[in-house]
């Protein structure tokens, strides 16, 4: 049985993935999603150029493309724009129980597995699925970072390593901390106005490789007046 991503129109060069079996003898294109052989990816969508790493373990999620997330890391319940960099032991949407009732173990809602009743909770997995993360594109996600439930992350922000993300974080800004606190903005607002106009992460492979010297050689503002 597919999972709930399944019906979702998929973009060129996208895949869905009910639930990912490694196999040894399979041949993929460069561009096709790179699934470590340890990984798991359950009802999850990824666009080309994808890298998901070992023991790293995806639930409902879509990533968009040339987004990789590293080794040691999860994401459930998700949406990851394009051109993410997730290191390692990151956690995304992390499990979340109810706080509010009079018991928070998973007995409730996980009811099968512990022969109490006929069917889990689909209430508490609908809630887990409303409480949302969406990422926005080219992010970089440190080191041991945890992005709680419902947050939101604006395009081209940067959250320091080993930071609890449990606020939105608004684009271009730089976070770190627990709880994470704003630590800079990346760019003056005209330059970051002007990266989202561009919206390189946009841009097809064959111009992002004509451009590719200026991305090495260029800072943010003089790519911005080149390419405007």
């Amino acid at each position: 049985m597919s999972g709930l991503l399944a019906a979702r129109a998929l973009p060129p060069g996208y895949e869905y993935f009910d639930h990912h079996v490694h196999d040894p003898a399979a041949t993929r294109a460069p561009s096709q999603p790179a699934i470590a052989p340890e990984a798991h990816v359950r009802d999850c969508i990824l666009g080309p150029w994808t890298r998901v790493g070992g023991r790293t373990s995806l639930m409902e999620t879509e990533m968009g493309a040339y987004s990789y997330i590293v080794t040691d890391s999860s994401s459930a319940y998700a949406t990851i724009g394009k051109f993410c960099s997730i290191a390692r032991d990151t956690r995304i949407n992390p499990g979340n129980h109810p706080t509010w009732k009079a018991a928070l173990h998973h007995f409730t809602y996980r009811s099968v597995s512990y022969e109490l009743g006929e069917a889990d909770d689909a209430d508490f997995f609908q809630w887990r699925r409303d409480d949302h993360v969406h990422i926005g594109h080219d992010v970089w996600i440190g080191h041991g970072a945890t992005v709680l439930a419902g947050v939101s992350v604006g395009t081209g922000a940067v959250i320091g390593a080993g930071a609890v993300v449990s606020k939105d974080v608004a684009p271009f800004t730089i976070v770190g901390g627990v709880p994470s606190k704003p630590i800079r903005e990346r760019f003056p607002k005209a330059v970051q106005d002007g990266l989202l106009a561009l919206a390189w992460w946009d841009w097809p492979h064959e111009r992002l490789a004509e451009a590719l010297p200026d991305f090495r050689a260029l800072d943010a503002d003089a790519f911005v007046a080149k390419y405007s």
